[in-house]
């Protein structure tokens, strides 16, 4: 990609972000619901500081930072950086302000800018670099439509995002497994294009045979395993997952509610009824892994996952769609709603490939310190840019998480 190219997706993406805004109050901006959930004004101000640390400090000459508090304001958990404002206090900062944070952002991207057209003798190491920034810039845009959720949901007049009508569907295509067989494999990202060190190395896998679902789990179904006690049930729930229930209360999906004896559940188009024919989301591990047990089978491990999307196309109900919930499987035949709608949750603890190197220097903090206690998600969410995601890309979260657009697909 030449400078010219690079710099136009790096202000393309960078505005995404801002157009993000357009729903919004400044007042939405300076509130956290959960230590999870970070304000979209810290999102906005974190992913400049990305830039002005791991590109401007380094690749532009006597450059002085935008305003030297930022460095602990916004730096997110880079240890061989600096120290960090702790992430469970972010929603106290009134200061800076939206317009100021703007500001910031737009004092980076011009130097940004101005570094791209006079690029430095580096200009291939610093491009790997700022390719790595984009990628983050886009897993923070999902994150601030998943935390807006969040804040909003937790306001009893069920604020929308976003006006929106949920599509008509009166039911999905009945659920079908498709067979696999058996072999040794390679999964892993190799050859041209981006990848996370954590997608590296290709290496070989031996599958056994195995059967996917066609499609993703709906509203309707997981209704079945609510009806059917699901959640009262201990001996469906891993020990760890049950202990959850217990302590959280759990009775349905995170944003589902009752209402005059009827299922609702909260969206960024607001409160409206649950679609029985809609992938069912905001589901933890547990939840999904319940559900599988419920019904019988299992749920897939990442690389059975990847082998069947692999050669599929990267379509689906992506960010772009402007939907910002998942929708009904459509009628077509081959397996469906690989990409977009909801993360899938796979069986996989999130571990290091054979043979797994860490970025050099402060970089290496993005994924491998992370490698403990969290499960691997794949295929992306309908708050997932299209141009972030592909086969080998690997999503992680604890299991007990819900508040992100995560799913279930089975398998056998």
């Amino acid at each position: 990609m030449c400078n010219r190219e690079l710099r136009d997706r790096y202000l393309a993406i960078r505005q995404f972000s801002e157009t993000l805004l357009g729903p919004l109050q400044p007042e939405d901006c300076v509130v956290q619901s959960m230590p999870d959930v970070s304000p979209t004004r810290w999102h906005l101000a974190h992913t400049t500081w990305f830039f002005e640390t791991f590109i401007l400090k380094r690749y532009l000459s006597g450059y002085s930072p935008v305003d030297p508090s930022y460095e602990y304001l916004f730096n997110s958990y880079y240890n061989t950086v600096g120290e960090q404002f702790p992430r469970s206090r972010r929603g106290l900062l009134s200061r800076p302000t939206v317009r100021e944070v703007c500001d910031y952002r737009q004092a980076v991207d011009e130097r940004v800018v101005r570094l791209l057209d006079d690029p430095p003798q580096e200009i291939a190491e610093a491009a790997g670099v700022l390719e790595v920034g984009l990628h983050h810039e886009q897993q923070h845009q999902e994150l601030m439509l998943t935390d807006i959720k969040h804040v909003f949901s937790c306001n009893p007049q069920n604020p929308a995002y976003r006006r929106g009508k949920p599509p008509h569907a009166d039911s999905a295509p009945q659920l079908r497994f498709q067979r696999y067989d058996e072999g040794l494999q390679q999964i892993g990202h190799a050859g041209q294009g981006f990848a996370f060190d954590n997608e590296l190395p290709k290496h070989r896998v031996f599958l056994e045979s195995y059967q996917l679902a066609d499609r993703l789990v709906t509203c309707g179904e997981f209704l079945e395993f609510i009806d059917d006690g699901g959640y009262k049930r201990p001996e469906l729930w891993l020990s760890a997952g049950w202990a959850e229930v217990q302590s959280q209360g759990w009775q349905a999906p995170l944003y589902w509610q009752r209402q005059e004896g009827d299922w609702h559940q909260f969206t960024l188009n607001g409160l409206r009824p649950v679609v029985a024919a809609e992938p069912v989301c905001h589901v933890s591990y547990f939840e999904a892994d319940a559900y599988a047990r419920w019904a019988g089978v299992r749920l897939p491990t990442e690389a059975e996952w990847e082998i069947t999307a692999v050669g599929e196309q990267i379509e689906g109900n992506f960010v772009e769609s402007e939907a910002l919930h998942p929708r009904p499987a459509g009628e077509d035949s081959g397996i469906r709603q690989l990409y977009g709608d909801v993360w899938e949750w796979t069986s996989s603890p999130y571990t290091a490939y054979p043979g797994y190197a860490a970025t050099e220097g402060a970089l290496g903090e993005y994924n491998g310190k992370f490698m403990c206690n969290q499960l691997v998600l794949r295929g992306g969410s309908c708050a997932t840019s299209q141009s972030h995601i592909r086969p080998t890309y690997r999503n992680f979260f604890p299991p007990e998480a819900r508040w992100q657009f995560t799913g279930i697909r089975l398998a056998k």
